[in-house]
């Protein structure tokens, strides 16, 4: 630690701070503009100037280390002064010259209330310019169809340009030009195809990058803001809904350091206008072959004389990947109080199980224990399109340094470079018999981490090839005191929430497979649109959208999505989240878990609770470890033990993601019209790289 003297308050910084991080920790207040925590230091605004004793001129704070300054003549600390007459005529010199070509666009600009340079002007700027000379002009570029430009008020903090080359690891924005002449575009003005891309929109400090399905769609004045969570896959990334009136505006991050850091993915943001498309908002029954709308008394009359009429164990249930852990427990306890055992909630088939214990399919070592591991070996994942705030923690990790990473499955680009092992489990096999000089790196690693990716255990052998990754892990020491590599990455927000419940068939029970393909006379269909249901049964669908669940649909009961409704979600490492309410369901939709409280009634297999709060108190008592809003429970690492001992040799057939299209992977994003010109962007690409 080293001694500084900020504004005339002492403090003990680490030598490797910055003198900016040194007077925010003395609690000074220092403007930046091109500074950024997460981001390498550029010292491109000079915003930030401070008066350091000893020094002939105002000093850069965000490029200066505390162990660069000099003590005094008799060992004393070195001095920070940050407002005196010198510093802010330094800052307000600064500023003048950033507003030199600055346009007077803050009335028709998005980034108006919420702008760094605007604030800034505020405190530094003047009335006056004695600059006379025309602005300078710039081209307006495209650089996709998430990011809006306006490049006339660019400042050059080059914020974008380090993100996209630091964080994405995608480098795809660059300066072209010199001088008054320079400007920040892509490589031939082509889409960015960062999954993360639209960070860059939070990171600008003026309105030179805006959203662009928001353009002059709201001003933040004028929105109500609601801390929840996103659902769009299995990582939890803590966000903010922003709602006028009952329509969900936009979605932003917020900042989790344990979790998403402050980074959301462009589907979790940019999946608004989902919400709005294609909603079902009344109850529909199937009349010779086409739906029509009915009354809630009509369409639950006509399910009740269906159940009725069936036998308990013909009758089944399928939970989707956006359901909250509420209504899933609802929906099981209707089933068990109808008598039935055939529920599931792994609509891909998966063969992934409870009953392995829950360190068989958490994320066990969490995603900030990615930034302790010291080796990683990924198994049959994609963390890129499955988990696209993961891919980046790894990445983060990578460029810390001395970090062995492979790969065995698709050989994809992941941002990072990789040792290509294998495409199936012969290359596994192989690794758990110690072969191969990557067995070697893992073995020397303290801290081995083992990613395995969910779509292996939807393979038809997914038991045995996890109880072999499970040996891997053991062999190389991944799962010792103090520390479990045996990593499951999820890409279904509901799926560990589903387990952790027992959301899957008891004894002698069907799977979701079975049912789908007419092993049963009545199905429930709880927002599972990614399973195809074969003609057959009887099918209620519960859900929010006319997508492949509804369509299939003899009886339609209208849902609410996640912005309007409070919900529980487990992500992928077993963290327990809340999802707060921002908005309501349209027309005549409700809450799930009260469709089959109200449905009960009519079933005759009443459910004995009739509020929310009275839901989580059954819930809570038979799961307690659920109540723990923001916390890990941790695993058995034995239960990877009794994984590991599962006999059996894998298929040879190669590992393959389920994710095939990131923009694409569930009913909301596909009812986004914005999510599909992405699509087509990276379709596109893709045709254009096959033909290279």
């Amino acid at each position: 630690m080293s001694k500084i003297i900020v504004d005339g308050i002492e403090v003990d910084v680490p030598a490797e701070y910055t003198l900016l991080q040194a007077c925010e920790a003395a609690g000074a207040e220092i403007p930046r503009f091109c500074f950024h925590e997460r981001l390498s230091i550029a010292g491109n605004c000079r915003m930030c100037l401070v008066e350091l004793k000893g020094s002939p001129k105002p000093v850069a704070s965000c490029a200066w280390a505390v162990r660069d300054c000099r003590p005094g003549p008799n060992g004393e600390p070195p001095v920070v002064n940050t407002r005196t007459p010198m510093v802010r005529k330094a800052r307000e010199g600064v500023m003048e010259f950033l507003l030199v070509n600055h346009p007077l666009d803050c009335p028709i600009c998005d980034q108006g209330g919420e702008c760094d340079l605007q604030d800034q002007a505020m405190a530094y700027g003047a009335d006056t310019s004695r600059y006379i000379e025309n602005k300078r002009a710039v081209e307006d570029k495209y650089i996709g169809a998430l990011v809006k430009t306006s490049m006339n008020r660019c400042i050059h903090c080059t914020r974008c340009v380090r993100f996209s080359t630091e964080v994405a690891g995608v480098p795809e924005l660059g300066a072209i030009g010199r001088g008054e002449d320079m400007e920040i575009t892509t490589y031939l003005e082509q889409a960015m195809t960062s999954e993360l891309q639209s960070n860059v929109v939070d990171l600008c400090p003026v309105g030179a990058l805006t959203s662009k399905p928001y353009a002059f769609a709201a001003r933040p004045w004028e929105l109500n803001k609601t801390e929840s969570i996103d659902v769009m896959d299995a990582v939890g990334s803590a966000i903010r809904i922003d709602t006028r009136g009952r329509e969900v505006m936009r979605i932003l991050p917020r900042t989790n350091e344990d979790v998403n850091e402050e980074w959301i993915s462009d589907k979790t943001r940019h999946v608004v206008d989902g919400l709005r498309a294609q909603r079902l908002d009344t109850p529909y029954i199937r009349e010779g072959g086409r739906l029509r709308p009915a009354s809630w008394n009509e369409a639950f009359a006509l399910v009740a004389q269906k159940v009725k009429t069936t036998s308990p164990d013909r009758i089944g249930a399928i939970a989707g990947d956006l359901c909250a852990v509420e209504d899933m427990y609802a929906l099981k306890d209707l089933l068990t109080r109808l008598g039935s055992k055939n529920v599931d909630a792994r609509q891909r088939g998966s063969m992934i199980d409870p009953r392995w214990g829950r360190a068989a399919y958490l994320f066990n070592a969490t995603i900030p224990g990615i930034e302790q591991a010291d080796a990683l070996l990924i198994i049959g994942a994609n963390p890129r399109k499955e988990a696209a705030i993961i891919n980046a923690r790894i990445r983060k990790r990578w460029r810390a340094g001395h970090f062995p990473i492979a790969l065995i499955g698709d050989h994809v680009d992941l941002t990072y470079p990789y040792h290509y092992l294998g495409a199936g489990p012969e290359s596994l096999a192989e690794l758990a018999a110690g072969k191969g000089d990557y067995a070697e790196i893992l073995r020397k690693a303290e801290r081995p981490l083992v990613l395995v990716g969910a779509s292996i255990f939807t393979r038809n052998d997914g038991a045995r090839v996890a109880a072999l990754a499970a040996r891997v892990a053991m062999e190389i020491g991944a799962v010792k005191d103090g520390w479990n590599g045996f990593s499951v990455l999820h890409y279904a927000a509901s799926r560990v929430g589903a387990l952790d419940i027992g959301f899957v068939p008891g004894e002698g029970g069907r799977t979701a497979l079975q049912m789908a393909a007419g092993d049963i006379d009545v199905l429930f269909s709880l927002g599972a649109d990614e399973i195809d249901v074969e003609r057959g049964p009887f099918v209620v669908y519960i859900g929010t959208h006319g997508d492949a669940g509804a369509h299939r649909a003899d009886v339609i009961l209208p849902g609410a999505a996640y912005p309007e409704k409070s919900g529980i979600y487990v992500n992928t490492e077993g963290r327990v989240q809340m999802a707060a309410r921002a908005s309501f369901p349209p027309g005549d939709a409700r809450e799930d878990w009260a469709i089959m409280r109200a449905l009960s009634d009519v079933l005759g297999a009443r459910l004995p609770y009739d509020s929310l709060a009275q839901l989580r108190q059954a819930l809570f008592a038979a799961y307690p470890h659920l109540q723990r809003i923001g916390e890990i429970t941790p695993a058995d690492p034995s239960d990877l033990r009794r994984l590991a001992q599962l006999s059996g040799t894998p298929d040879k057939a190669p590992f393959t993601s389920v994710i095939d299209d990131f923009y694409l992977t569930n009913p909301i994003a596909r009812a986004s019209a914005v999510m599909a010109e992405c699509s087509a962007l990276a379709e596109q690409r893709a045709i254009m790289t096959a033909a290279e």
